[in-house]
């Protein structure tokens, strides 16, 4: 849709309104692609050019007239192959011009300039304008003058005329098109960063998240079976959600199955089924989940846990898509997408004898790495953010945010329990405050606490460099600010203000580094802007 005050107020248009009312004596205004009129007569201090306009609009059927106009040349575009046409208004011998304004082939508005007379007319003719004025319960007198300030056009003028509008009309169409291209690029960066930092359920903006998130595009529409990898509480079973809901089988049944918590008998029932009379107790028949996710995709998790003789029947599953339930005799066939997981290495089970290779092969047609935690600490604070607002809006919260102290201590840890630990964490947080709205440090788990600290320490003695002149009289808690203060001001220096390659140095996130540097007021540009003060 167009914006017609955007478009009117646009300085060319302006400036052509303006030339052209001026040489010509006419208005100029628009009408949408529905032929409703813009702007005109909205305004009771609007800027006529032309006094018999003015004096038309003042009228309570002005309007209207107008409109039949603006109708009028409607539907003579639709019998025309022309962009443009001149027209007998309301009024005989009193005459408007029209100008498409087209855009990628269709008519999206017009661009209408009235009144004005043919310099043919004769004054018998000009007469019979002021009458019909006069019978609409225009005063003669105001009729009359309106009508005197009317333009005539040689063929010059309207050749002239027709052209300045033309321009206007080409200026509405390149104008709208940049909006156009604007507004679809606007969308697609909003796209693009909806998809920088998630895919479905999963968040991150590390670089090694937005390779696992390239990487998952590709092979959602695969059918091929696909082994993801990486430590407990990465999120294995959110990325197998993922594929299959960015999948064909989208609308089909997802099944997560974790073969670590059933013994090999049970595992068999439970990935098979089993008929009834099959062992004690089975007393009906039971589907196993291969059969109940028939058409849809099945998550195996900790599939190294599963035992030789499983995995003899998980090869034949992905091999033929057969299968046979516990005690049955007959074999069935399913339609499953595999997906399995483990946070095992399967290459050393392989070597081994723990892990047979042709399953391995079969399940590893694509594989998929989890980094750790601790590998993408620049998605701490996003999943942070996830996190609070995720579990304020279940609980009916107000939305809370963390101190600055807090915050720092958050990404000071090394979540070795992974994102599952730091999603803990927060709901733990979210619950201590109550309805405290800032979540402080005091608030943090022990454990947190605890490794921070061992953090600093650690970070100190990894890097080669000695820092002398350390105050060691007063308390532990100011010794070690103290401390930070001088190795992060030192290791500024040395790095040349590179943060990135600092925080690495020390161990921490760019973004702890960034807090503290601010902190402690050790950016270089800051003290210059304050200097300059």
């Amino acid at each position: 849709m167009i914006d017609w005050k955007s478009i009117k107020d646009l300085h060319v248009n302006k400036k052509l309104e303006q030339i052209i009312g001026n040489w010509y004596g006419v208005d100029i205004f628009y009408t949408d692609e529905q032929a409703r009129v813009q702007l005109i007569g909205q305004q009771a201090d609007y800027p006529y050019k032309s006094p018999f306009f003015k004096l038309q609009m003042s009228h309570s059927f002005g309007k209207d007239w107008l409109e039949n106009d603006v109708e009028k040349v409607f539907e003579h575009f639709t019998n025309i192959q022309e962009n443009w046409c001149e027209y007998e208004s309301f009024f005989p011998h009193l005459y408007g011009y029209s100008q498409k304004v087209i855009l990628d082939g269709d008519c999206i508005g017009s661009v209408f300039a009235y009144p004005y007379f043919k310099d043919t007319v004769t004054s018998e003719e000009m007469e019979m304008v002021v009458k019909k004025m006069v019978e609409c319960g225009v005063a003669e007198d105001d009729a009359k003058l309106a009508v005197s300030k009317i333009k005539k056009f040689s063929e010059k003028d309207f050749f002239k005329m027709k052209e300045l509008s033309g321009i206007v009309s080409d200026e509405i169409s390149t104008f709208h098109s940049e909006i156009s291209k604007r507004e679809a690029r606007i969308m697609d960066l909003n796209s693009e960063i909806g998809n920088k930092y998630r895919y479905h359920n999963l968040v991150g903006k590390s670089k090694k998240m937005q390779q696992v998130y390239h990487l998952l595009s590709k092979v959602s529409n695969s059918e091929s079976s696909i082994l993801i990898q990486g430590e407990n509480g990465t999120g294995k079973e959110m990325v197998a959600k993922a594929i299959h809901y960015n999948s064909p089988r989208k609308d089909a049944v997802f099944m997560a199955v974790n073969c670590s918590a059933f013994n090999d008998n049970l595992l068999d029932s439970e990935l098979f089924g089993h008929v009834k009379g099959a062992f004690t107790g089975a007393i009906k028949d039971k589907k196993g989940v291969f059969e109940v996710a028939n058409g849809g995709t099945l998550f195996l998790d900790e599939i190294g846990d599963t035992s030789p003789s499983m995995q003899v029947k998980l090869l034949r599953i992905l091999q033929e898509g057969t299968f046979m339930p516990v005690g049955a005799t007959s074999p069935k066939k399913v339609n499953v997408r595999i997906i399995a997981a483990t946070n095992k290495p399967l290459k050393e089970m392989i070597a081994k004898g723990e892990f047979r290779e042709d399953l391995y092969y079969r399940i590893n047609v694509i594989n998929v790495t989890i980094p750790p935690l601790r590998e993408r600490q620049e998605d701490v604070p996003i999943l942070i953010d996830y996190f609070v607002q995720k579990r304020c809006e279940e609980a009916g919260l107000p939305l809370k945010t963390f101190s600055k102290k807090c915050l720092e201590k958050m990404l000071d840890h090394a979540w070795p329990g992974n994102v599952r630990e730091l999603q803990n964490e927060v709901e733990r947080l979210v619950v201590l405050a109550g309805e405290d709205k800032v979540i402080t440090p005091d608030m943090l788990s022990s454990r947190i606490l605890e490794m921070s600290g061992e953090q600093h320490h650690s970070s100190h003695s990894s890097h080669s460099g000695v820092l002398k002149g350390v105050n060691t009289n007063g308390s532990l808690k100011d010794a070690m600010e103290e401390l930070e203060i001088l190795m992060i001001r030192e290791g500024l220096k040395r790095c040349a203000f590179n943060k990135s390659r600092l925080a690495k140095e020390l161990g921490i996130s760019r973004a702890s580094l960034i807090m503290k540097v601010d902190k402690y007021g050790l950016d270089k540009r800051a003290q210059k802007r304050a200097a300059g003060e």
